[in-house]
């Protein structure tokens, strides 16, 4: 994850870049448009790099982390409903606490609300997509939304993007800020979707969620656990190198 001491001298532990994908993914054609073609330049960080980013409870409405209300107008959005929950955590196993999680994703018909997004599928009136929430002392989050459904994408013939959440995290600094997909288990795309493919072998199973009776709520939502560890040996792979 971060820090090996807090203040202005932090010094950020290196990032894993094995378990990371390539800039330069074939199967993934958007990145032969947007993969560096030179050596990056390191530079050195400044010290507004080094420091928290602050965000106060008072920033995050109440309804922020329900997408099954956050957005409601009519009635109940369509379709299945989900927790999903986990902890943050950094590479010694303490808890990133405090910190902003955001979250967006395809409605249950694999559609996003946005004007790039014509996907033939319905949209849904009281779904928006998007939530978040800050993590508490012990580095939890919760979120309860609904499973977003599975939709085509263009980037080779007959491709589908699995079903998937997209969430943004900014830790401890601005050095750990991870933008990442969790997915299903069991999902019979994973195998055929090459921005997961192109994720090292080792490092797949980190982005894929556990289904678990703990956290689900009877008669109301299924659970999904996903945790995330930002920097070290074990974090949870960042979306596309850039």
């Amino acid at each position: 994850m971060l820090t090996k001491t807090q203040g202005p001298t932090a010094l950020i532990t290196p990032r894993d870049w094995s378990s990371h994908p390539p800039y330069l993914y074939p199967g993934y054609k958007s990145t032969a448009r947007r993969a560096p073609t030179r050596p990056l330049i390191p530079l050195k960080a400044a010290l507004g790099e080094l420091n928290q980013p602050v965000y106060g409870h008072d920033s995050v409405g109440e309804l922020d982390h329900d997408l099954t209300r956050n957005a409601r107008k009519n009635g109940e959005p369509i379709g299945e409903r989900m927790v999903l929950a986990g902890r943050v955590l950094d590479e010694r196993g303490r808890p990133v606490r405090n910190t902003l999680i955001e979250l967006w994703q395809a409605n249950a018909c694999g559609r996003y609300v946005h004007k790039v997004d014509q996907h033939d599928a319905p949209l849904d009136p009281n779904f928006l997509g998007a939530g978040r929430c800050l993590t508490d002392d012990e580095g939890r989050y919760r979120f309860l939304t609904i499973k977003p459904g599975a939709y085509p994408w263009g980037n080779h013939r007959n491709a589908w993007r699995p079903q998937h959440i997209h969430l943004s995290l900014f830790g401890q600094h601005f050095a750990s800020r991870l933008v990442t997909q969790m997915y299903f288990p069991g999902d019979p795309l994973l195998r055929y979707d090459p921005i997961f493919q192109g994720t090292p072998e080792k490092a797949r199973g980190r982005l894929v969620a556990d289904f678990t009776l703990d956290l689900t709520e009877e008669g109301f939502a299924l659970g999904y656990q996903f945790d995330m560890v930002l920097r070290g040996a074990d974090e949870t792979h960042f979306e596309n190198r850039k």
